[in-house]
């Protein structure tokens, strides 16, 4: 199975969320991360969904999901022609003792120090995947309190955009 990122506008409306997600789990598709917000067009929200699938099974899916009444346009956005971030906080532990040493590790992610207490430190990244578990693995000797992570959020890449092509085609 391969990991796939959905890009899903959708009307910016109550239950909107609740019906691509129960869309899902009726499938039995575990949702790798999920995150939702609106767009630069007032009444459309955009949902950027990870799955891992088979192309059988996400073709099944994306079709069920252009069914639902709300759901205005679907696209894959493959990795080499979009941005896709990750979001992370993660509370470390850190004395007086290594707190200069946890703070060197995160200059290195360029992640930044957005709180500091006697005994811990509030780290904040950005980035792929992959930096985001690398900075959760330099992190894990000093002793991980917290970590709240944010779903993937993915944009094509140069003039493509998922809203513009979908006003044009809806006012044409």
């Amino acid at each position: 199975m391969a990991r796939h990122t959905l890009s899903v506008l959708v009307e910016d409306v109550p239950g909107a969320l609740t019906r691509v997600a129960g869309l899902f789990a009726r499938r039995a598709f575990n949702i790798d991360s999920l995150a939702v917000g609106p767009t630069e067009t007032p009444g459309l929200s955009r949902m950027t969904v990870v799955v891992q699938a088979d192309e059988k099974l996400l073709e099944q899916v994306t079709k069920q999901l252009n069914k639902l009444i709300n759901v205005i346009k679907i696209v894959e956005l493959e990795q080499t022609h979009s941005v896709q971030r990750e979001h992370v906080l993660i509370k470390v532990n850190a004395d007086a003792e290594t707190r200069t040493q946890v703070t060197q590790a995160a200059d290195y992610f360029r992640a930044r120090v957005v709180d500091v207490s006697p005994e811990t430190v509030v780290l904040e990244a950005t980035g792929s995947g992959e930096k985001v578990a690398a900075l959760l693995d330099v992190m894990e000797p000093f002793g991980i309190r917290e970590i709240v992570q944010a779903g993937t959020l993915a944009i094509a890449r140069g003039r493509k955009s998922l809203t513009q092509r979908t006003l044009h085609s809806i006012s044409a």
